[in-house]
């Protein structure tokens, strides 16, 4: 770069050069942003004159004659149009007069004729709605999410306080809908039980959903079950599971789960014959909490050495270690939550090696509830428990179709639904003692 000098004879240029530069620039600017809204204005109103026509070409279908035609039979006539409305599509606001129709025989329509493209009291295409929706899920608060919708669809779009109310009561009875649907018609080998805290409601206590996630016949994940109720409460996880039985819901092979909650006496009276399996997450936080600070890490990494040990004989030999270890420095309630109900916490090595990522833990719920969590913090002012319920259910169906399929594929998943024998994750053929990959 040349010096900036007072005898400089390119620094008068220098300032031209970048006044011609930005004036350039911005005209260059001005002109692009005036082709691109003389563009969409061209756009916006070939939508609007295909609409109009297609609003023409109903009302001819209705009367079965074109204008200044004579039909077969009197079905009405036409009577001019409606006021002027706005109709909110992808493009923006358009605006139109829907046709009327008069004196329409009861034989033929006892409401009169009432369009079905723009129907009454409609201001948004299904387009655009589906759009307001899916803003509102992605954890925009409402106050938020108005404007980037009327930057998206136009600045003279109508967008009313009850659009929400509207959104909410179809939302709620799609969740109707959806927590009485039959599920007779599928296997689940395990389900994971989980409650979430939502910190939304007119109560001083927290509004919880318990929820139920199953694996079907391929792998593939569903919600089962979610509503509110008290996650420590064996009478909320009875009701809860008496529902799934009630749908057609067979007994499923094994339950995981978090070893504070009334889950497993509910699991117990309702699926007896499924068997336990308590989250190691939830038995590592515990035991840090019994012990002091300057110890929490070690036992952290002590402990997910013995859960991700190969075999139950492994990871039983590296806890009876830690346990002693515990015990020699006096921390016995640390060594004693390590032991407490310690079969329900090796269920796993009894079923395939490539399924144990996925039953040591509940991370398969955990990991929708931090979806859940992140878009519901947006969302804090609701007042109702089951506004937030509707709320979450729809995130659930959104986050659904990204979740992550069990590892080892239909075949496994048939093996382990047949009754099929894993040792220590492997299969176990029953024509032979010896063992077997799962997997050839």
């Amino acid at each position: 770069m040349l010096p900036v000098r007072e005898n400089n004879p390119y620094k008068g240029k220098r300032r031209e050069y970048a006044l011609a530069t930005s004036y350039q620039k911005k005209n260059n600017g001005d002109h692009r942003n005036e082709a691109q809204e003389a563009l969409e204005a061209y756009v916006q109103e070939g939508a609007r004159r295909m609409l109009v026509a297609a609003l023409e070409e109903e009302v001819n279908a209705f009367l079965g004659r074109h204008r200044y035609e004579r039909g077969k039979m009197f079905r009405g006539y036409r009577n001019g149009c409606h006021p002027s409305r706005e109709i909110t599509v992808g493009l923006g606001p358009v605006e139109v007069h829907v046709p009327r129709v008069a004196k329409v025989p009861r034989d033929v329509a006892p409401q009169g004729f009432q369009s079905q493209i723009v129907q009454r009291y409609q201001r948004a295409s299904q387009v655009t709605q589906r759009l307001f929706s899916r803003l509102y899920l992605e954890g925009l608060a409402t106050g938020d999410f108005e404007p980037v919708f009327r930057e998206l669809v136009g600045e003279t779009t109508a967008l009313s306080a009850n659009a929400v109310v509207r959104l909410k009561e179809r939302w709620g009875k799609e969740y109707e809908v959806w927590r009485s649907r039959f599920l007779g018609n599928h296997r689940y080998a395990y389900i994971w039980a989980d409650g979430i805290y939502l910190g939304a409601g007119m109560e001083k206590e927290k509004t919880a959903l318990l929820c139920v996630l199953g694996a079907l016949e391929d792998g593939e994940k569903e919600l089962l079950a979610m509503g509110p109720g008290y996650r420590e409460s064996m009478e909320s996880w009875g009701s809860v599971l008496r529902d799934l039985r009630d749908r057609g819901l067979q007994a499923p092979l094994l339950a995981v789960g978090d070893g504070a909650l009334g889950l497993w006496a509910a699991l117990d009276e309702v699926y007896p014959t499924t068997e336990h399996q308590r989250c190691w997450n939830h038995r590592i936080t515990n035991v840090q909490a019994k012990l002091p600070k300057r110890l929490r890490a070690e036992a952290r990494c002590r402990l997910r050495e013995i859960t991700e040990a190969e075999t139950q004989e492994i990871c039983e030999e590296l806890r009876d270690h830690y346990v002693a270890d515990l015990l020699a420095i006096d921390q016995r309630p640390a060594a004693e939550t390590v032991l407490r109900d310690w079969e329900d916490f090796v269920t796993f090595y009894h079923y395939p090696r490539e399924h144990w990522i996925h039953l040591r833990t509940t991370n398969p719920l955990e990991s929708i509830f931090s979806g859940v969590r992140l878009r519901t913090n947006a969302a804090k002012r609701l007042r109702r428990r089951d506004n937030a319920l509707y709320l979450v259910f729809k995130i659930v169906e959104r986050l659904s179709r990204h979740w992550r399929p069990l590892n080892g594929g239909l075949n496994l998943m048939i093996l382990v639904l047949e009754g099929e024998t894993f040792d220590d994750g492997i299969l176990k053929r029953r024509d032979t003692p010896e063992l077997v990959g799962a997997m050839a």
